[in-house]
């Protein structure tokens, strides 16, 4: 089924001319949600469009366009559906019948039996009943598919994801080991790149929120990982989350927090501040200050929000990294920092504390933050901030993988996460590495967002 819109064309400086009708064709699909494969659609999207072009044969597997990257020489998924699902991925080692779940944002699920896997289409973000259902669809085709029986269930560890709560309601007596988010987007990367199950690399996890073991909101993570058990290395310092997916929304307020905690006035010359409603801000302080409301992150997506925001890319956001793809529009405009010179934006490392550096260590965006601040009030072009912004998110990777080689010895550092889609940063990050004599592993078969994260849901379970 397709949708029709028809738009009317004149062009510009020439009132006398008759319009042209420009046709429009596009799925029934809303964003984010599965593929539709019923004309039910109809009922919902009947306002918005001006025709129908159906037929009468039933859609059997709703499959999604596939959505790719070229970046630094190699292709880099973001949506990984139609020509490449359900297409086998080989594994480094004999699991047995297993199925994962997935994430709740971009799902996908995974079956495995012996050295295989079959990735599923992108199902959606599950947050309505009709991706839910899309899900238990997609299933059903796999094992049809592939014959694989699962006695092993995985799901992803946060306690309110719909996808955990949807692989309990079907486990049946099956086992469900829970998954670490991050661990799952590392452990992705080591699975398509063959690293053994006795093996361990340097994590790097960066996206928006994942459930951290410490109940807070993860996302700028460095892990020293195998498949059966990780150990957090590094991170960003928390900053207050307050409101949850309405800080998500709205980037001027993770703008605000980051403000807040690198102890800059909310002054009215800066964009966040002038995007704040009457009233809010001084809420938001009273968050900030007593942490009601509030659940401390350390992610790296939401720190590349409260940038955009500061350099005025975005304020508010119809989904999720819309501000960060903005910000990394800026900083591809305005090229790499001329070379040989030091950045002027660093993160403060406190270095790993406890017995024998057993907690680990903590990367501060405060100094970034007053920089990003003090270039504004000098009038520096947005774009030249977003490439310097960048510059020093790559030197941070590589200063952190640098402490966990001396600390572990290992030499192989994987990045997962949603905010490697940013090319800009995957470019950057993959040539420091280089530079610095590591081996980096990145995605190439799967995407390094949510949609790739079954695959290492289910490595680790049959690791445990």
């Amino acid at each position: 089924m397709a949708v029709v819109h028809t738009v009317m064309v004149v062009e510009q400086g020439d009132p006398g001319a008759h319009p042209a009708v420009a046709l429009i064709g596009t799925s029934a699909g809303s964003a984010g949600h599965a593929s539709p494969s019923s004309p039910a659609r109809r009922t919902t999207l009947a306002p918005l469009v001006d025709g129908w072009l159906r037929h009468d044969r039933r859609i059997h597997v709703p499959c999604d366009d596939s959505v790719s990257r070229f970046v630094a020489g190699a292709e880099l998924p973001l949506r990984r559906s139609r020509g490449y699902a359900p297409l086998p991925l080989a594994l480094p080692f004999d699991v047995p019948p297993v199925l994962a779940a997935g994430a709740d944002l971009k799902n996908t699920c995974a079956l495995a039996q012996g050295r295989y896997a079959w990735v599923s289409q992108h199902v959606g973000d599950m947050d309505d009943l009709a991706t839910v259902d899309a899900l238990s669809g997609t299933v059903a085709h796999l094992e049809a598919l592939t014959g694989v029986e699962p006695g092993l269930l995985a799901a992803d560890r946060h306690p309110g994801y719909r996808s955990g709560d949807w692989a309990r309601a079907r486990a049946a007596g099956r086992p469900v080991r829970t998954v670490q988010h991050h661990h799952a987007h590392v452990a992705s990367v080591m699975g398509e790149h063959g690293v053994g199950p006795a093996e361990e690399v340097i994590g790097v996890a960066f996206d928006g929120t994942g459930y951290g073991t410490d109940g807070a909101a993860w996302g700028g993570e460095m892990l020293l990982a195998g498949y059966a058990s990780f150990r957090r290395a590094a991170h960003l310092a928390y900053v207050p989350l307050a409101g949850g997916d309405a800080s998500v929304l709205r980037p001027y307020r993770m703008a605000l927090a980051h403000l807040h905690a690198a102890s800059v006035a909310l002054d009215e010359d800066l964009p966040p501040v002038r995007a704040c409603r009457e009233g809010e801000q001084a809420v938001l302080q009273h968050q900030f200050t007593t942490g009601f409301g509030c659940v401390p992150t350390s992610s790296m997506g939401r720190l590349f929000d409260a940038v955009a925001s500061l350099v005025g890319v975005r304020q508010e956001v119809d989904y999720e990294a819309e501000a960060a793809v903005g910000l990394e529009g800026l900083a591809r405009a305005a090229g790499p920092p001329p070379a040989g010179l030091p950045d002027r934006y660093a993160f403060a490392v406190r270095p790993a504390a406890g017995p024998s550096g057993t907690e680990p260590a903590v990367a501060d965006a405060a100094p970034v933050i007053r920089a990003v601040v003090a270039d504004l009030r000098a009038h520096v072009p947005p774009e030249e901030i977003a490439a310097h912004f960048h510059a020093c998110v790559a030197t941070l990777v590589a200063d952190l993988a640098d402490l966990c080689r001396q600390r572990s010895g290992l030499e192989r550092v994987a990045l997962g996460g949603g905010v490697f889609q940013n090319a800009v940063l995957l470019e950057a990050v993959q040539h420091v590495l280089t530079e610095r004599r590591l081996t980096v592993l990145r995605p190439r078969l799967l995407p390094p967002n949510d949609g790739g994260i079954a695959l290492g849901q289910l490595l680790i379970a049959a690791s445990d």
